[in-house]
């Protein structure tokens, strides 16, 4: 699942999700597994919504690829549960790498340059895995496994 729009002026999940969305997403990793009643529970602490505002960006979030859902049960005991189709930490993974990725393809050189200055005040032990990460590139490209 792509990303359509990257938000460069928020932060967190609101680059990659509108903010609804984004609170949407937080609340079902959080619990794996949940109903828009949940949802809707959830998001009323900060955002009282009404139950068919939160079912249309789930189902939403469904036709993008985030969600998936199952039905348990049948009829007035039927549940649909909602669950995210990656976690959060995977979803962080694939998005950041594509947009890595699709920075050094298309501008290269310049990418480089400001991911290296940006990491002159970054945390030292970040500087240790992007030394690692740079030396077993560079043994795989010459072969000296």
């Amino acid at each position: 699942m792509n990303i359509q729009h990257l938000r460069m002026n928020e932060e967190g999940l609101n680059r990659f999700f509108g903010p609804l969305e984004a609170k949407i997403m937080s609340i079902i990793w959080s619990q794996s597994k949940v109903t828009i009643r949940e949802v809707q529970e959830a998001l009323g602490e900060q955002h009282p919504l009404s139950f068919n505002s939160v079912m249309t960006v789930m189902n939403r979030l469904i036709e993008k690829g985030h969600l998936s859902k199952v039905s348990e049960g049948r009829g007035r005991g039927k549940t649909t549960l909602f669950m995210p189709v990656q976690t959060r930490d995977q979803f962080l993974h694939a998005q950041t790498k594509r947009v890595a990725a699709g920075l050094i393809n298309e501008f290269g050189d310049l990418v480089v340059n400001h991911m290296v200055e940006a990491m002159e005040d970054a945390d030292p032990a970040l500087l240790e895995r992007l030394e690692y990460k740079l030396n077993e590139m560079k043994e795989r490209r010459t072969g000296c496994l």
